[in-house]
């Protein structure tokens, strides 16, 4: 009866066109009715509490770096660099979509950022190159979602917070599912592009590849400052996240010279504007976890789950089912705000370990961002090409069909991802 209530509040809720935001509060009270135990005091503090988090404190800066990485010109070095390295062979701008979005990815952390900083870039450059236009938009929308699985990744920040998990081992731990990403979106394009009417672009001289090297040098090098800190205990993810936008703020406004003051309220605005409704979705959902846990709900989709409790590999595929399917119908952050006080008890009463399974969870997240009909990256690529999504949605599908072979295969081989993560990690 609990499970009915939660599923019913939520979902009416979100029927009668309120923000998710809103919908999770109407959650939490019908639970707290169903309970017996209304108090707006134990609300309103709850409230307050979910947002009192320093970890979730790296939301806004890493948005920040990705507004200031954009204006600076930091985004635009990075894909002349992908273009001299891999414009040249057939398909080339395929190619270069995909590894700008990998350098990107581990810049940012937002996937709505990047994916809008690529199509802004590549989409006018492969229209005009004569690549399909269905197909070009589906290989950037796909690239895009690598930015939630590579560090430094906003998902893993928020997952961290609600599961209570390592966020530093999270963010270790993407590195390689997050690589297996662009693997599988340059074996997918490698097959497409034989038959696309483009002949590929002069092969650049070594000197040509090394000025597009030096000149991007500084946006390149930030990876390697964040991961590198981390690993070495230099700061915690969310100074990291301070370090990302400062590191952004200097190289554009003081290398590159792009980045001038008149961009800086712009930039600040737009990541006001998304860290506000993370911050408060943040708030509200981990309101409805407390209740959840009180209500004990995770008890009876346990007892759902029960027989598959023995069989881990079974219990993962149904657990990443039911994020596919949920994924369809809401957006990436109140997703991982619904489903993770859910599954997180079923996780550990399993012995699963929760970085694997942190990770594999806001990589099918991400591929929700890929799913009609919400799809908020399948969005942004039409917004910003001015594609019709009925086709981008048949651009991508080959994409999102080999993002989900990934997934389907670290289900299979956990070890994928726990050895790796574990000698990133040092243990």
């Amino acid at each position: 009866m609990t499970v009915l209530v939660f599923l019913v509040s939520l979902l009416g809720a979100m029927a009668l066109g309120m923000p998710i935001a809103i919908s999770l509060l109407v959650c939490g009270v019908a639970l707290m009715l169903h309970l017996g135990m209304f108090d707006a005091q134990i609300l309103a503090q709850n409230l307050i509490g979910g947002a009192d988090s320093f970890p979730l404190m790296a939301v806004p800066f890493f948005m920040l770096a990705g507004e200031l990485m954009n204006a600076g010109g930091l985004s635009k070095r990075i894909i002349a660099f992908a273009m001299a390295l891999v414009g040249h062979v057939r398909g080339g701008l395929g190619y270069v979509a995909v590894v700008a979005a990998i350098v990107m990815a581990s810049i940012s952390g937002s996937a709505v950022a990047d994916t809008a900083a690529l199509a802004a870039l590549l989409i006018p450059m492969m229209r005009q190159a004569g690549y399909r236009l269905d197909r070009s938009c589906g290989l950037i929308a796909a690239g895009g979602i690598i930015a939630p699985v590579i560090p430094p990744s906003i998902g893993f920040v928020v997952f961290g917070v609600a599961a209570g998990v390592s966020i530093t081992r999270l963010f270790l731990a993407g590195i390689v599912p997050g690589l297996l990403m662009g693997l599988a979106l340059v074996i997918t394009w490698y097959v497409l592009a034989k038959d696309e009417p483009v002949s590929p672009l002069p092969r650049p001289s070594v000197r040509s590849i090394a000025k597009a090297a030096f000149d991007g040098l500084w946006a390149l090098l930030l990876p390697f400052v964040i991961i590198g800190g981390m690993k070495l205990g230099v700061f915690t993810p969310t100074e990291a996240a301070v370090v990302a936008a400062v590191y952004a703020f200097v190289i554009g406004m003081f290398v590159y010279r792009e980045l001038r003051i008149e961009h800086l309220r712009p930039a600040l605005l737009a990541a006001l504007k998304m860290s506000a409704s993370v911050m408060f979705l943040v708030a509200a959902a981990l309101v409805s976890a407390w209740l959840i846990t009180i209500a004990n709900i995770p008890a009876e989709v346990g007892a759902m789950l029960g027989p598959l409790i023995e069989h881990r590999t079974l219990l993962m595929a149904a657990m990443m089912l039911l994020v596919i399917v949920v994924g369809t119908a809401l957006d990436f952050i109140p997703t991982v705000l619904i489903l993770t006080p859910v599954l997180m008890p079923i996780v550990k009463q399993a012995g699963i370990d929760p970085v694997y399974f942190g990770v594999l969870f806001i990589m099918n997240n991400a591929i929700g961002l890929l799913t009609p009909p919400v799809g908020t990256v399948l969005n942004v690529v039409c917004a910003v090409g001015r594609v019709p999504v009925d086709k981008v949605v048949r651009g991508v599908m080959p994409f999102l069909l080999a993002q989900i072979a990934v997934l389907t295969l670290l289900v299979l081989i956990p070890d994928i991802v726990t050895v790796p993560a574990k000698w990133f990690y040092g243990r």
